[in-house]
């Protein structure tokens, strides 16, 4: 039995869509969402017969190109044009779960109703979606600003037998694809080309990913970074309630509490210490993981909104007879929360390169590069440098985007977002956060068995050894590119319910 997830005018969060991907639903409209559409559609036909008035982008050009009225036998061929030319995407191919990101979010915007597109366009859409079917998409071409207007071109182009995408591990033409399928090519009517185009699903399906990864490397940070302090013989002290209730930042707070929990029970954790102070990487996790936690926050929350939101032009108001031209797809919320989410994910990989760093540096009673045999043996040496290189590269793609801005359009699109420039940079700086984060895993592990007999908690006892049954301890030197792969798919994938 098929289960689906019906598209409705209910608010969407991004947790419930990670729900619908992970389970595979299969989306279809409800009923209110289907009248929406349709009444929609034929309010602005009728909007079109009975007025003289020009309506931009339906019977007009675009861009500085609005003020060429369009004859009423061309306004089909001016929004298969419109499509057509758009599609000048670049670079590197996106993700297909991406696109199907970009899928979802375009059918729960045409949904609400305010874009004037025939039910047989967005049921098509459905179709792609349904069929798991990824359009070819590019990375580069989008301004962020009159919508992801090349991204999404390339999403649509299927849909007038044109274009590429995969199917089933094939990639295949639009054309075959709707002859596989026995689909009739979609012949676009008046604003539909430009309902596909303007909209910002492009920067949002790149944003609902990188916020929903976002706070899975959070969590991962704080158990690796509470392994790497256990390992180090750090002190408690600085988790605990009475300091950081003074300082009450809700990312701190929540940070020094859910790491003195992990290390209860740790023998490591109880002994006396000769040292009266940590490093920073160690001592101040709560401070620098609870800010970066409080700005994932806030990008959830400009995320939450973008993707309850109609965000193509112009808007059709059947209620209030208004078609409004404006300026919904533009990218400058999400432009600005994605540069900040790259910021506060880069410090989560930052800090946790730095506590390698210490891990490997002698200190503590710990074996020069963790190695069991020094000399003979370099041991972790160089995992380090290849984290150092990611953090400096990290730096670089957080360079933000959202201040920039070239004229386009002959000066009608005078300021532009690059929203989507900071949509693939984030995307980026979540992988190497990943990679960061399973660098120190592996020097962490290695660390506490040093250690041993004196043990880490019993929580982080169980994440020990769930990750030793796929990389072991290392005697000797070996090749460590396959195990630091290992590492970064093992926190990626393993499941992480015994910390909730």
């Amino acid at each position: 039995m098929v289960d689906y997830h019906e598209i409705s005018s209910e608010e969407i969060s991004i947790d419930q869509i990670n729900q619908i991907f992970t389970s595979k639903k299969q989306l279809k409209l409800s009923k209110g969402a289907t009248e929406r559409i349709q009444h929609c559609k034929s309010y602005l036909e009728k909007k079109i017969k009975s007025s003289d008035r020009p309506i931009y982008g339906v019977n007009t050009g675009f861009g500085s190109l609005h003020n060429h009225s369009i004859k009423s036998e061309n306004l089909g061929q001016l929004q298969k044009n419109l499509v057509m030319s758009h599609a000048c995407g670049t670079g590197r191919e996106v993700d297909d779960l991406i696109v199907r990101l970009m899928l979802f979010l375009k059918i729960q915007s045409l949904a609400y109703g305010n874009s004037g597109v025939q039910l047989a366009l967005v049921e098509r859409l459905i179709d792609l979606y349904n069929n798991n079917i990824t359009p070819i998409i590019y990375e580069q071409g989008s301004l962020g600003a009159s919508g992801d207007l090349a991204p999404l071109a390339h999403l649509c182009l299927p849909l007038l037998g044109e274009g590429e995408l995969n199917l089933e591990g094939k990639r295949i033409s639009g054309l075959e694809m709707n002859q596989i399928f026995g689909w009739d090519l979609i012949d676009l009517q008046a604003k539909e080309g430009l309902a596909l185009l303007n909209g910002t699903q492009f920067m949002s399906a790149h944003g609902v990913y990188c916020v929903f990864e976002a706070k899975r490397l959070c969590l991962l940070a704080d158990i690796i970074g509470a392994m790497s302090l256990d390992a180090f013989d750090g002190r408690i002290e600085p988790f605990q309630s009475l300091i950081n209730d003074i300082r009450p930042h809700e990312g701190q707070r929540k940070t020094a509490r859910f790491i003195e929990n992990l290390l209860k029970g740790s023998q490591l954790i109880e002994r006396t210490k000769e040292h009266v102070q940590d490093p920073y990487s160690f001592r101040c996790i709560p401070q620098v993981h609870g800010a970066s936690k409080d700005a994932i926050k806030y990008a959830e929350q400009v995320f939450h909104t973008e993707i309850n939101s109609v965000t193509d032009n112009p808007n059709v108001f059947p209620k209030e007879d208004q078609v409004i031209s404006g300026g919904n797809f533009h990218g400058q919320p999400l432009a600005l929360a994605l540069d900040f989410l790259a910021i506060a994910l880069s410090e989560l990989g930052s800090i946790s390169e730095r506590r390698t760093f210490q891990l490997i540096s002698g200190a503590r009673q710990l074996p020069h590069y963790l190695a069991a045999n020094p000399g003979l043996n370099s041991g972790f040496m160089i995992p380090q440098y290849t984290a150092a290189s990611i953090v400096s590269q990290n730096k670089q793609l957080c360079t933000p985007a959202c201040v920039d801005t070239i004229v386009s359009s002959n000066g009608q699109e005078d300021h532009v977002s690059m929203g989507a420039n900071a949509a693939t940079k984030t995307y980026k700086v979540v992988d190497n956060v990943y990679t960061l984060l399973a660098i120190e895993l592996l020097n962490s592990a290695q660390a506490l068995e040093f250690r041993k007999p004196t043990k880490t908690s019993p929580v982080l006892s169980e994440f020990l050894d769930k990750f030793r049954e796929i990389v072991p301890f290392i005697e000797q030197d070996k090749v460590l590119h396959e195990d630091i792969l290992k590492a970064k798919t093992f926190i990626q994938e393993v499941d992480l319910s015994i910390f909730e």
